[in-house]
């Protein structure tokens, strides 16, 4: 008996080949096969002058999808089909979800075998598990495929109906999506409340005590009976006191006359409270929580989290990283104790197995948690992993081993301490036993250093006690804002929502960031003022759509589709075709809506709209001599532009910026400037005789306010001198370039690292950096920086390179450039091959041939440039799910 088992990925292929018999071949679809158009050249002739062939999706019959298989994927289509000739049975191992279910249905519908088809389903990539469902497939399920379907056709009617809208009223290259946009709008209300917010102060007494040798602090509570105000009490809206309140707000003045009426006063212990509580560990991993916890304890961002938990998925390592679900097979429950036993003793195994209940809506319990694979699980110590995957996989197993474990428990005390009129209360924290703490935390990487900080230990106190107080000072508060979404945070408020599922919130956060709707600071996801405009246009026109409560319906009916208990044609009959469906909308607010209006954003508290321009946002103002036009910087939120920003960027643009010194070498003065990029210092002033004076960009780490004269000149005379090569004799520099701060030394270049400083940075750190071999993009004797494995086409090695504009990876003579936010020990061979695929394609060719361009093609490309590029954003409104009918 021979079988072709295909699945997604060369990866997992590798894998699950170790666990099927002799006989059976398994091939990688390398994802899907066929998807609607994604420029207008994947469109087939014969509808190209369709009107609905923009879309992909013939709207007027039946909402039928144009499905076309990719160039890149042409060859890889005909070898499967190769493969399929000599086998008598075709299993379609794709991945367990709708995705998964709806790449089997279109290798079905391409592949047309006239064998015996089978679908084969697993959870995770072990011999158990893949013996398992290779005895048990079943066929397609087609309300899953639909409901993927449905899920693509919306996200393509969506973005293909309102992106062009935005580009015609705001700006070219600009995006709207079913969830992207609800998301950005959750982004800039968010940046709204923060603009809103007032600032309210208040103040209080801390106090050092002491009591048998023992310090402990206390904070001032009330004041002759009466509650001292705290942060809580203000309303955010006026930054007073919140309207039926009834609480005493202290001034400065006023706590320091308190500290001083009481500072040699007599302390008694009032009251003595203590409670006893318990902790139980939190479920196992969802895919919304492992990317929240991974973006709080890693820093790793959602998208390289999924990535990282594909790979781990994909070697055998966990189970399916898309799950929603929060429940345990037998089998991990069974592994997960026997860790704790062995690790930690039967004293902290919990006294029954423990089980939880998945809350969201539409969660499959039929799907795992994400745990370790296996019916034993390997500890992180006892794997090859290194770097991200193995951090990922050891918060993992952390995770997992500590759902069956005891609970923690703990003791809160609570004591009350008078002086005067004052009352002071200090709390205090003991762990009586850690149970699972002792294996995790949630928000901290250590738990052995999160018990400690977890504990806070009062003396022994008892009512009537006199501890001495050795200290007592006043201390001001200022009530903060909300604060800004982080990934996690902003992941959490999307499941919480319904909005959206979270195998695409990774995609959904890159996206907001690639078309600039927000920008990442300090782990904080800060919308643009394009983010503002746009949300302004679908807010006003077409509220619905940036509504969560709407998009979660859309959500449940998807999951109804999926289901078999809702029908999706008469779904989007109505929300595209209805009577207030979206095409008529869109054709109706199309004239309603001015340009001039859509690009202009009213922020409350300035008078001065900003304007949303080619180059960026700016103010325009009426001057003395006519219109006046400033640059606002992009690094200035939303939130926390003032009109003194604004005033400053108007007296810079018509009287030229504050000179902040003079470069001893020329005499010439030192200017600060801030442009759309961010800011900079400048050598002189722009004139007929000096058109582009010398200008240094700030490096990372080194904000405006940081510059002094001397850190100026010191950036304007980069490159700077280092010394002698010790071997060569040659000069070695350090310098700031258009990648960023280097070393070099007779041309041969090398990026400094994220702790080096391009100012400060001495001649044995360049050393060491130019003794690392240099990794070109040319020459057969560059070594790769990592062997990514064997390209399955041909099997050469595919490799990670570091070449003259970062890393990149290679495949005989084709190199593709790594995404900004892929690291170089993070990269899969999957992730590299598409890469590559999608770089030959640009080239017009394939692996290993060279691309012929004439000068004539080379001219008529520059005609047709800005065509191709509206007619390829159009088309890159980013989505994760697939269509039917065939090319």
């Amino acid at each position: 008996m021979t079988a072709l088992v295909i699945v997604e990925s060369p990866t997992k292929a590798r894998t699950i080949r170790n666990f099927l018999p002799a006989g059976y071949q398994v091939e990688a679809s390398m994802g899907h096969i066929r998807d609607l158009p994604q420029s207008a050249s994947e469109i087939p002739a014969a509808v190209k002058k369709e009107e609905w062939s923009r879309i992909g999706v013939n709207v007027r019959a039946n909402f039928e999808p144009l499905y076309v298989i990719p160039k890149d994927k042409q060859k890889r289509v005909k070898e499967l089909r190769a493969a399929l000739k000599s086998a008598e049975e075709l299993i379609l191992a794709t991945d367990e979800d709708r995705e998964g279910e709806s790449i089997s249905w279109h290798l079905q519908q391409v592949l047309k075998p006239k064998v015996p088809i089978k679908r084969m389903v697993f959870h995770e990539i072990t011999r158990e598990a893949i013996q398992a469902a290779l005895a048990d497939c079943r066929d397609i399920d087609e309300h899953l495929v639909r409901a993927q379907e449905t899920r693509r056709i919306l996200d393509r009617l969506v973005g293909y109906t309102l992106s062009p809208l935005l580009w015609k009223k705001i700006a070219p290259r600009l995006s709207a999506g079913r969830v992207q946009s609800v998301a950005v709008t959750l982004l800039v209300e968010r940046e709204r409340e923060r603009r809103a917010f007032k600032q309210g102060s208040y103040w209080d007494l801390k106090a050092d005590l002491e009591h048998d040798n023992t310090a402990f602090g206390a904070t001032l509570v009330a004041l002759a009976g009466k509650k001292l105000a705290t942060g809580k009490d203000f309303d955010e809206s006026t930054g007073r006191i919140a309207a039926g309140r009834d609480v005493l707000l202290l001034d400065k003045v006023q706590a320091e006359a308190l500290q001083a009426r009481i500072a040699d006063k007599e302390w008694l212990v009032a009251t003595v409270e203590e409670r006893a509580s318990t902790r139980k560990p939190a479920p196992p991993f969802t895919t919304s929580t492992l990317q929240q916890e991974a973006n709080r304890k890693l820093r790793q961002s959602a998208r390289n989290t999924m990535r990282t938990a594909q790979k781990l998925y994909e070697e055998g390592y966990i189970t399916y990283m898309r799950t929603d679900s929060v429940h345990l097979s037998q089998q991990a429950i069974s592994a997960a104790r026997d860790c704790v036993e062995a690790k930690y003793g039967s004293d902290f195994l919990s006294p029954a197995p423990r089980q939880f209940s998945t809350k969201s809506k539409g969660a499959q319990e039929a799907h795992e948690a994400i745990r370790p694979a296996g019916s034993q699980f390997r500890t992180p110590a006892d794997t090859p992993l290194k770097g991200p995957e193995l951090a990922l996989y050891d918060l993992i197993w952390k995770r997992t081993v500590a759902t069956q474990m005891a609970n923690a428990r703990q003791t809160h005390t609570t004591v009350t301490l008078e002086v005067e009129d004052a009352e002071f209360r200090a709390t205090g924290k003991r762990i009586d036993f850690p149970g699972f703490f002792r294996a995790y935390v949630e928000g901290s990487d250590n738990p052995d250093a999160a018990l400690e900080d977890r504990e806070a230990i009062l003396p022994q106190l008892a009512v009537g006690d006199r501890p001495n107080c050795t200290a007592v000072n006043p201390v001001g508060h200022e009530t903060q804002p909300p604060a800004r979404y982080t990934e996690a945070s902003l992941v959490k408020a999307l499941e919480k929502e319904g909005v959206g599922r979270p195998s695409t919130y990774a995609t959904i956060i890159s996206t907001i960031q690639d078309r600039g709707y927000a920008q990442m600071v300090k782990n904080a996801l800060t919308p643009t003022y394009t983010a503002f405009a746009v949300t302004n246009l679908l807010q006003e026109h077409f509220p619905t759509l940036v509504d969560t409560h709407f998009t979660a319906e859309m959500e449940s009916t998807l999951d109804n589709i999926a289901s078999g208990t809702a029908e999706w044609l008469p779904y989007l009959s109505e929300f595209y075709l209805g009577e207030e469906g979206l095409e008529t909308r869109v054709k109706v607010r199309e004239t309603d809506i001015e340009p001039s209006k859509a690009r202009s954003i009213q922020l409350d508290g300035l008078e001065t709209a900003i304007r949303i321009g080619q180059y960026g946002p700016y103010i325009q103002v009426e001057g003395q001599a006519g219109e006046v036009r400033a640059s606002i910087p992009n690094d200035v939120p939303p939130a926390d532009l003032d009109a003194a920003d604004l005033e400053r960027a108007i007296k810079t643009k018509l009287e030229g910026p504050e000179q902040l010194g003079t470069f001893p070498d020329t005499d010439d003065p030192i200017y600060l400037l801030v442009g759309p990029y961010g800011p900079y210092v400048q050598l002189g002033q722009v004139s007929e005789e000096n058109k582009k004076p010398k200008r240094v960009s700030l490096p990372k780490g080194l904000s405006a306010e940081d510059v002094t004269e001397a850190k100026a000149i010191a950036l304007l005379r980069l490159p700077r001198t280092l010394g002698e090569h010790p071997e060569t004799g040659k000069t070695v520099k350090a310098g700031l370039g258009r990648f960023g701060p280097y070393v070099v030394c007779d041309g041969e270049f090398r990026s400094l690292k994220k702790d080096d400083d391009v100012l400060s940075v001495e001649l044995p750190r360049a050393l060491e950096l130019l003794a690392i071999p240099k990794r070109g993009r040319g020459g057969s004797t560059a070594k790769p920086l990592r062997e990514l494995g064997a390209h399955p086409e041909d099997g050469e090695v595919v490799g990670v390179f570091d070449g003259r504009y970062g890393p990149y990876v290679k495949h005989g003579k084709v190199n593709a450039s790594l995404p900004k936010d892929v690291g170089i020990e993070e990269v899969t061979l999957e992730q590299a091959m598409e890469l590559l695929a999608a770089r030959a394609n640009q080239k017009g060719g394939t692996k290993g041939k060279k691309a012929k361009a004439s000068s004539k093609a080379s001219s008529k490309s520059k005609t047709t440039s800005k065509t191709k590029a509206k007619a390829s954003s159009a088309t890159k409104s980013k989505t994760s799910t697939r269509k039917k009918t065939s090319s």
